[in-house]
Formats: C-alpha cells, sequence, structure tokens
C-alpha cells in the first residue's frame, strides 16, 4: 500500500496552485481514494506491501528559503492498470473491471492536469519574456523542436532557445496574450495541448496562431519540447 500526494487542479482554469490529493492504492479492492490537502511539495510515503502498479520513485524538487529540498513521488504504471483491466474482464469479474476502469480515469485526468499547468507556465514565460523560466520548462533536447509562424522548424535545445531571444527583441513586456479553445491529451508520458493563442505586441493589432504544444514526462517532470504556431486568419 501506498499513500501518495499528487497534484490537482480545477480543469476550468489552465492552473490552480497549491492543492493537491492524498491518495491511497486499496490492493484488495482496487480502489484508489482522495483527500484534498494543502502542502507545496509533492511526497510519498512508502507503506508494507508495495504493487507492482508503482514505478520506481522520481526526484521532486523546489525552492525555499532554506535551499533545495527534495522528496520521492510514486506514479502508477497506466499500463499495469490496463493489463489489469484485461484481465479482469476476460475473467468476467466486472465489478473488479469497473473499480480499474475509475483509477485509469483519475489517472489520466491527473496527468491531463499536470499537463495543463506546464502550459500555463509555457505562456506565463512567454508574456513575460521570461528566458530563463523559459529555459527550465523546454526539454534539453536535441529533438527540441519549434515552430515560429511563418519560419521553418528549429531543432536542438540550444537553437530553440536562441530563436526565443531572436523573436523576443523587439518585444515590449509584458505582453497581452490570451489562450482559448484549449484541448489537452495524454498517453503515458506524452501529452500534447491544442489551442489558439491571441498575441497582442506594444500596441499593435491582435495576433492569431493555431498553437500545438507537445510535452514529455521525464523524471515526474513535464517539460515541453515541441511548439508549432501557426497564422490563422482573424476572421476564422
Amino acid at each position: 500500500m501506498f499513500l501518495i500526494i499528487s497534484a490537482t487542479y480545477d480543469h476550468n482554469v489552465l492552473a490552480c496552485e497549491h492543492m493537491f490529493v492524498l491518495c491511497s492504492w486499496n490492493m484488495g479492492a482496487g480502489v484508489i481514494t482522495r483527500t484534498l490537502v494543502a502542502c507545496h511539495v509533492l511526497v510519498a510515503v512508502p507503506l508494507r506491501n508495495s504493487s507492482s502498479c508503482f514505478q520506481k520513485p522520481c526526484q521532486v524538487k523546489r525552492e525555499d528559503s532554506e535551499g533545495t529540498l527534495s522528496s520521492e513521488s510514486i506514479i502508477l504504471d497506466e499500463q499495469t492498470l490496463e493489463q489489469e483491466l484485461q484481465a479482469a474482464i476476460q475473467e468476467e469479474n466486472y465489478s473488479q473491471a469497473a473499480k480499474i476502469r475509475d483509477n485509469l480515469k483519475l489517472l489520466h485526468e491527473d496527468s491531463k492536469a499536470a499537463v495543463l499547468a506546464a502550459n500555463t507556465r509555457f505562456y506565463n514565460s512567454f508574456r513575460n519574456g521570461d528566458l530563463a523560466a523559459m529555459q527550465a520548462l523546454w526539454s534539453k533536447s536535441e529533438n527540441a523542436c519549434v515552430v515560429h509562424p511563418g519560419v521553418r522548424g528549429i531543432s536542438g535545445y540550444d537553437l530553440v532557445m536562441g530563436s526565443w531571444e531572436y523573436v523576443w527583441a523587439d518585444y515590449e513586456f509584458p505582453l497581452s496574450i490570451e489562450v482559448k479553445d484549449v484541448q489537452v491529451y495524454v498517453r503515458g508520458d506524452m501529452g500534447y495541448v491544442r489551442c489558439v493563442e491571441m498575441v497582442r505586441t506594444g500596441g499593435k493589432s491582435w495576433g492569431k496562431q493555431y498553437a500545438t504544444n507537445v510535452f514529455e514526462k521525464i523524471d515526474g517532470q513535464w517539460f515541453i519540447c515541441v511548439h508549432h504556431a501557426s497564422h490563422v486568419d482573424l476572421e476564422v
């Protein structure tokens, strides 16, 4: 059995800070229970009889007045739950299958909330021209890619960061950015957000872009690895 604290968010907004969920896995019933608590760090406390439904712990860090702290977060194994679901169906144990299906739904919703929070941090760094925040949000991989409106794709972490410096060179911050029509999809360690960006810079007219932001989960944290934005006619 494990006690897990993981982030929860209001799905009517892009992100909600400092609200977490205390989750417990009932080995016999196959049920996850949740209790809202207020805290600032993800914590996992291992108890007896751990299950194969959990992957190895990952490190989660935060900064406070005393320095950097770290803790372990145990992540439910989505593939294992899906295998257990199929096994329950084959055994015609439909009551157990329904419980596992609910657990999968809970896991997917929590993952979607985490991806939406990462997407919000991306647009906050964009809005404020915060290069340090933008650097921290991106996957530090040669496969990282950005496609700014009207130009070819740029690949590689260093070149992607350089492109943001170039794009922001003539902007006056903060920018006015509205993000609309947000849709999120998550599968395992990959997720993406589709949305419409409404951007106005320095008193100029609004520009409208259709954007796709792809995120990957690395050591328990979501990082953006692809940003693709294309101009859209304001009349559309």
